[in-house]
């Protein structure tokens, strides 16, 4: 991954570079010390990533966000905690490092990176390939037959005899098999993580020893599963 770091304090700047340089599939193609050279720069070449202290004088990482079109994934890094909950207001916004920022958090960050750039290649492959994220699933609950978009599924956990599907505001307690619905599911974004559990794992927020958060789902991942969630988020760098 192509990254720049936008931060006004030289020192700052050293700090996130060396942290860059000890994490692989990461390379820095320049820094700046304002947000308008990184504009320009932004303006003549393509990265997948950016470094942007928030309180910068004359042109804030604030304006800097908000003038961008198409924008990079965003990593904030600053010593001001204020902004954090608007901070992800932003679809650019991945993550919120707060200085000094310490190597075990910066990895995590990178994490959420990768996942967020996997979960925009997904989709970008599924249009230029013609297939349809609109694609739909019909459940049965209580003799009524619900329509279900495949994209509004964050994951299925097996209960029993039943199932529950969670999707983006709601659960449906569906009578039927893991196994059963599993075969209905396109594998381009459903993965099977855990004897009990199905993920969309375009949704993934973030991943942390042996489980995946989506929105505000904590879902395990079983240790034979692991490598097949971590090859398929890796094929989609």
């Amino acid at each position: 991954m192509n990254c720049i770091i936008v931060d006004d304090e030289t020192a700052a700047r050293a700090i996130v570079n060396q942290l860059c340089s000890k994490t692989e599939d990461l390379n820095v193609v320049d820094e700046f010390d304002n947000a308008i050279d990184a504009i320009k720069f932004l303006n003549q070449q393509d990265v997948d990533v950016i470094f942007l202290d928030i309180h910068m004088p004359g042109f804030s990482g604030v304006d800097f966000v908000q003038t961008l079109k198409n924008s990079p994934k965003i990593v904030l890094t600053t010593s001001d905690t204020k902004f954090a909950i608007e901070a992800y207001e932003y679809e650019s916004i991945v993550d919120y490092l707060v200085k000094p920022i310490k190597m075990e958090r910066f990895e995590k960050s990178i994490l959420k990176v990768k996942n967020a750039l996997a979960k925009k290649d997904v989709e970008e492959k599924f249009n230029d390939s013609g297939a349809d994220l609109e694609e739909d699933l019909y459940i049965n609950i209580d003799r009524r037959l619900i329509k279900l978009k495949f994209k509004e599924i964050l994951c299925i956990e097996a209960k029993g005899d039943y199932i529950d599907i969670i999707t983006e505001g709601k659960k449906y307690h569906v009578h039927t098999t893991l196994k059963k619905i599993k075969e209905k599911l396109p594998e381009k974004i459903f993965l099977q993580i855990h004897r009990s559990h199905i993920i969309n794992f375009t949704k993934i927020i973030d991943i942390e020893d042996n489980s995946v958060l989506i929105e505000k789902n904590v879902i395990p991942i079983s240790r034979s599963s692991r490598p097949e969630l971590m090859r398929r988020l890796n094929l989609l760098k």
